[in-house]
């Protein structure tokens, strides 16, 4: 019975990961920042566009994003892994984003890497990296490693640094 009582915890936890991760695009495109940020950690990061550590740090990050020149965004996710140990968790999950930058469309691609933690009957995030495969205007063309907005830069995807 215990690996069967073992089995299904590491189904529910799944489950509640990609909940997590779900809520975390929901609550990021709704701007529902309290929330977003109370998916973290008490030290959480979100590390990608710059870093943001703590809750407080990222009830102000967020929002700020969309005082500068990236007016909207809708984020949607898939192909997530998840590999769960005990109360810790990694894992990836990947990225396509509409957006829109100084009122031009934009289309963005690229990954999240979850470093999550157990947190009660919670699950949290204790990190997650963005990086990105390409972020240009819709009026280019895109392919691996064009990035055609120059904050996005930084968060470039390993596989395309030059």
């Amino acid at each position: 019975m215990d690996r069967l009582e073992a089995r299904l915890r590491r189904l529910e936890d799944v489950h509640e990961i990609g909940q997590l991760r779900a809520r975390y695009c929901q609550y990021l495109d709704d701007g529902r920042w309290a929330e977003l940020a109370a998916l973290f950690t008490e030290g959480g990061a979100f590390v990608g566009l710059s870093t943001a550590r703590g809750r407080e740090a990222l009830r102000e990050f967020f929002p700020g994003l969309q005082r500068g020149s990236l007016s909207a965004w809708w984020h949607f996710s898939a192909n997530e892994t998840i590999d769960v140990d005990g109360d810790t968790a990694s894992g990836e999950t990947w990225l396509y984003q509409p957006c829109v930058v100084d009122g031009e469309a934009h289309i963005a691609a690229g990954r999240y890497r979850d470093l999550l933690e157990r947190h009660g009957k919670r699950w949290l995030f204790a990190e997650r990296r963005v990086t990105f495969f390409f972020w240009v205007p819709t009026s280019q063309a895109w392919g691996p490693g064009a990035i055609g907005w120059p904050p996005a830069a930084g968060a470039l995807d390993a596989r395309y640094e030059k």
